[in-house]
């Protein structure tokens, strides 16, 4: 009886002390492939959407390090102030900036691109960080479903804005945060809005498809141009994207050490930003700074031009 009291104990005992012999082992692996371009970025203007936080504001503190003049595109300007505040201080870099912009008003994001190019002349890099996840159902200003709106269409739209510029100051970049929930996606352009049925776990994995699919077919048709799209998933990571689920936001409490810090999870979005190697490469789709595996429905080539024509069509714009 004895001997089985030891051994429980003896078990109770070396779980504790496995972890903490494996945690630095497992935060390695958790924390994922880094960006290892020391790549420089004076003269280079970039614009990074939602970077008051997270991944984004992680993404803007790299850039801005390297030289860059840093537009943190932000719907709340007060967090957005601070967040370049803190990065002009740490990285000396004072081209940190702020605007305006809520992607899900098509009016605010028309106002943010004509201000853009209005006060910049040149466009190096653009990156659609921006994004909700999990939401009830709502809809936005314009009355799109909120993750389609936000996640999709509206950095469908301020990139046709800022299209000309990119191309004016090429080679530049396009860099669209997509997630691996894409996998569990579909387009229901039946039911794009969400009237029919919703569910709040299935809207964010559609709208991150999208977001596969939308780069898909952007890169095929700046072919030629030098302006390169592409698409990744920054991973797990540990943000304020699920604040929108009570049960998602109690488990990435207490998972945390098993998520990306939002450091970690920007090392894909610089690499696409930023890394020589990637010059020519459009098109594509990246997890842990290297090329990942696309869902069938996210190589669909005729999906993603018919979501082009919808999504115009909803926008009111002539993509051609």
């Amino acid at each position: 009886m004895l001997n089985c009291w030891e051994a429980a104990l003896g078990a109770a005992v070396s779980v504790p002390v496995f972890l903490f012999v494996a945690a630095p082992y497992i935060r390695r692996y958790v924390a994922g492939g880094r960006c290892k371009s020391t790549a420089r970025l004076e003269g280079k203007v970039v614009i990074i959407t939602g970077a008051n936080t997270g991944i984004g504001k992680e993404t803007a503190r790299d850039l801005a390090q390297r030289g860059a003049r840093v537009i943190i595109a932000s719907r709340d300007i007060a967090k957005g102030e601070a967040a370049a505040s803190e990065i002009r201080a740490e990285t000396g870099n004072q081209q940190v900036i702020v605007k305006k912009l809520d992607l899900a008003d098509t009016k605010s994001i028309r106002e943010f691109a004509e201000n853009f190019l209005a006060e910049e002349k040149e466009l190096h890099i653009l990156i659609n960080n921006a994004g909700v996840m999990l939401c009830p159902y709502s809809k936005t200003a314009d009355g799109f479903e909120m993750h389609l709106g936000v996640n999709h269409l509206g950095h469908f739209l301020l990139t046709f804005l800022l299209l000309e510029r990119l191309k004016q100051s090429a080679p530049a970049r396009i860099v669209n945060v997509s997630s691996l929930a894409h996998h569990g996606g579909r387009i229901r352009f039946h039911d794009l809005h969400g009237e029919k049925s919703y569910n709040c776990g299935l809207a964010y994995c559609h709208s991150k498809l999208a977001n596969v699919l939308f780069t898909r077919e952007l890169a095929r048709r700046l072919q030629g141009t030098k302006v390169t799209a592409n698409a990744l998933h920054p991973g797990s990571v540990y943000s304020e994207l699920v604040r929108h689920s009570f049960v998602m936001t109690w488990l990435w409490k207490i998972f945390c050490f098993f998520l990306k810090t939002p450091c970690e999870g920007a090392q894909t979005s610089i690499y696409c930003a930023v890394a020589e190697e990637l010059d020519s490469v459009t098109g594509q789709y990246f997890s842990d700074c290297q090329p990942a595996y696309v869902s069938p429905r996210g190589r669909d080539d005729e999906t993603a031009k018919k979501l082009w024509s919808v999504s115009c069509e909803l926008l009111g714009i002539q993509w051609d």
